[in-house]
């Protein structure tokens, strides 16, 4: 007989028919009632077992956490909690879960930190909680794929190995397989990477944006989805050393095409997740509720989960610029009554609590800001014409969410030869190790345009969870690979 899902079977029961189930045993109460779940959905199947008709050992080894398949035939359940129940006919013990090793585990039926989940990521999929998250994390990747499909986009895989620096941060994970104890060396005493296995020193991506632009610049509209790497020391909620990223590129937008793009995916992903992971947003909306209340009021989301994605669905996104956004803040009552932690001023970048505030107090709704100060912004970004000396901009712009800050962050890139050239030289950037890059201003340049949305960044806004090492399977950060 072939399997039915729970999930399938939970949305089309028919009463009356045979049906084989497997999953794994959530609880066995009463020798009787066994909740069975397959991860196809969260919510469980209840099959009921008459005991007597069954060999004694068979159910001792249906324990918490062992997996087993059950036959029998659908019923109109007598009690609350569930529309039908299987009335179970046949038990096959699959594999068996030993009740003393379950107890330390996460799989054992109690309330876990997320802590501790974490040290066991290996079966915190097992969970109520995660399989719920990440359901959903495939729905938004399904999302994203489907909205560009249907946009007439092309998918391009950029390298994960690359001897270029897109962000010029210089946080890379170098590749190399050179002798870590006997490297050949220069005369200076520096490694000599010409004896390499690419011939110079290469690294993990960044970002696969500038390798994107090289295939917009041919195909008209591309976008990549792959992951990217990021050395930094940093052990926090919204960091990870590897995660993965989402960077469309256009022929022929400006900043403006640009900004209607961005808005028009991301209420895509989030219309698409509350229409086809309702249950899960169900209980990840209810997990939240109870998470807030012990929080002090005024740490307490305004919105709730599925308020915040209905947030976005429904609003305009408010357009201002930065100068603009400077304006706003240094006349905010906030502001003046010195509750924010970071000063404002012209020529600094927003940190994420002038974001917030933006988003959370002033516009209620989410924002994009415009025309950045060049100073601290990236050497591709395009120059804005007409400003002011000591007030250069560039056409950047960072999409600000409820509770997050920001969410997306691109520009219109710079299309002009002489003044890419330029920035090149004022970003100590060698033209000789970017020359396919300036390459593609030479024969026929054009206006074009992206950004880029970290994949975790938005799984976190979808799934109201606040530590991003709690949306992707198995966190990478500092002084952390296990699994």
């Amino acid at each position: 007989m072939k399997r039915t899902k729970i999930a399938d079977l939970l949305s089309q029961p028919k009463v009356g028919e045979r049906y084989l189930v497997k999953g794994w045993v959530r609880a066995f109460r009463s020798n009787r009632f066994i909740q069975l779940n397959d991860g196809s959905t969260i919510n469980n199947l209840q099959a009921v077992v008459d005991f007597e008709n069954f060999d004694e050992a068979i159910l001792k080894k249906i324990t918490t956490a062992a997996s087993v398949g059950l036959t029998g035939v659908v019923i109109e359940s007598q009690g609350s909690g569930q529309a039908i129940e299987l009335q179970v006919k046949e038990i096959e013990i699959i594999g068996e879960a030993n009740p003393d090793e379950v107890q330390r585990t996460v799989m054992q039926p109690k309330k876990h930190s997320l802590e501790y989940l974490r040290e066991q990521a290996h079966l915190r999929f097992r969970t109520n909680l995660f399989g719920a998250v990440f359901r959903v994390r495939h729905a938004v990747s399904y999302a994203i794929h489907q909205f560009f499909n249907d946009q007439g986009f092309y998918y391009i895989h950029t390298p994960i190995i690359t001897g270029s620096d897109a962000e010029g941060a210089g946080e890379m994970f170098r590749v190399t397989n050179l002798d870590a104890k006997n490297p050949p060396l220069n005369e200076d005493g520096s490694v000599n990477y010409t004896e390499d296995f690419f011939g110079k020193a290469v690294n993990l991506t960044v970002s696969g944006q500038l390798e994107g632009e090289l295939a917009a610049l041919a195909l008209g509209q591309i976008y990549t989805f792959g992951p990217t790497f990021r050395a930094e020391n940093s052990n926090t909620s919204r960091h990870l050393a590897e995660f993965w990223m989402i960077e469309p590129e256009v022929a022929f937008n400006d900043i403006h095409d640009n900004m209607d793009l961005a808005e028009n995916m991301l209420k895509y992903i989030c219309d698409y997740v509350m229409k086809n992971c309702a249950d899960d947003l169900k209980f990840l909306n209810e997990r939240e509720v109870q998470e807030q209340q012990s929080k002090p009021q005024n740490e307490r989301n305004e919105l709730g989960l599925i308020e915040r994605l209905q947030f976005v669905t429904t609003n305009d996104f408010k357009r201002i610029t930065y100068t603009e956004a400077i304006e706003v803040l240094m006349n905010s009552n906030h502001y003046k009554k010195k509750k924010f932690k970071y000063d404002v001023n012209w020529g600094t970048d927003l940190q994420s609590e002038h974001e917030r505030y933006l988003v959370e107090k002033e516009f209620k709704r989410p924002v994009i800001i415009t025309d950045y100060p060049a100073s601290f912004k990236a050497f591709y970004m395009r120059a804005n014409d007409g400003c002011e000396p000591g007030k250069e901009t560039v056409a950047a712009m960072d999409i600000l969410f409820p509770g997050i800050g920001e969410m997306v962050g691109g520009s219109q890139r710079e299309e002009r030869l002489e003044v890419l050239q330029k920035k090149c030289a004022d970003f100590g950037i060698h033209e000789e190790d970017l020359w396919w890059y300036l390459d593609t201003r030479r024969f026929g340049s054009v206006p074009h345009a992206g950004f880029g949305l970290g994949f975790e960044r938005m799984v976190m806004f979808v799934t109201g969870m606040t530590n991003i090492r709690d949306v992707i399977p198995f966190p990478r950060t500092p002084q952390n690979a296990e699994f």
